[in-house]
């Protein structure tokens, strides 16, 4: 199953998938991860079309958790040393764009660089699971555009992982059931239709159970908890040149048996003209 968050008549909505067609559901909570908690995809509503709706993130965002250097072509460009454990930091609901929405080129930047990954999204609670148990928590799959500011990540991690809308989510999640096993998709990353990163999510250091496990130790997992597991080599820092992106270029995330994330690229808008939520 594809679910989709998506925005009608000023109102957050719930819609299942099937081809161009979407059918708005009723469900017991007002968000995806209400859903994913209570299981419940209670009734379905009316039909839309894919193309006549404006398409949110496909969860509510609360905790995002991101995995870096999880794939050893990348590890090697970074010219970094393995890491021993999964490294692990968070980025902000605000750092994240909706599907097909603009990025924004931070004003303090030009170091914007694109980040392809798989995102898994949580839908069962767990501490201290096991690496053999960590698939039965696992709610979906998504694509991420984990975008990063480069300069500003050799402060800390944290300031070049969340700038506001240097990132995206979507379009959709797909369901366990129906996605590929999470070590046989293939990644692709399009800069402006050209492929700038690609590599099968096999190929991945920590696989998506040992992640499970390991952040699972430190904290609760939560339904709804979406984790990003990493980007393969390509990236546009360690090009020669640089490859940053721009305004009026697009970014595409594309996973095979998942969907292809799309966005656009416009510079940082002046304060004054950013809409603050009331």
């Amino acid at each position: 199953m594809r679910l989709i968050r998506c925005r009608e008549n000023g109102k957050d909505r719930l819609g299942r998938l099937d081809g161009d067609e979407v059918t708005l559901l009723q469900a017991t909570g007002d968000c995806l991860s209400s859903l994913i908690a209570s299981r419940a995809m209670v009734s379905a509503g009316p039909s839309r079309s894919l193309g006549g709706l404006e398409l949110l993130a496909p969860i509510r965002l609360g905790r995002f958790f991101c995995i870096g250097l999880n794939y050893s072509a990348h590890v090697a460009e970074t010219a970094r040393d393995p890491s021993e454990r999964p490294s692990v930091f968070l980025r902000s609901a605000d750092s994240f764009a909706a599907p097909g929405a603009a990025l924004w080129r931070p004003h303090a930047s030009t170091h914007f660089d694109y980040e392809g990954e798989l995102g898994c999204v949580i839908g069962r609670a767990g501490r201290q699971i096991s690496e053999c148990d960590a698939l039965d928590h696992v709610f979906g799959y998504t694509c991420v555009m984990e975008g990063s500011v480069r300069d500003f990540q050799k402060h800390s991690v944290g300031a070049g992982k969340n700038f506001e809308r240097s990132g995206a989510i979507g379009p959709w999640i797909v369901t366990k059931d129906e996605a590929p096993a999470w070590d046989a998709m293939r990644l692709r990353t399009r800069l402006n239709g050209e492929v700038v990163q690609e590599a099968g999510t096999d190929t991945m250091i920590w696989g998506v159970p040992e992640i499970i496990a390991y952040l699972s130790q430190i904290t609760t997992l939560l339904p709804g908890d979406v984790i990003s597991t990493g980007t393969p080599a390509g990236v546009g820092a360690r090009r020669t040149p640089p490859l940053w992106m721009k305004a009026g270029d697009r970014v595409e995330v594309d996973i095979d048996g998942v969907g292809t994330l799309f966005n656009g690229v416009v510079d940082e808008p002046a304060p004054a003209a950013i809409a603050v939520p009331a």
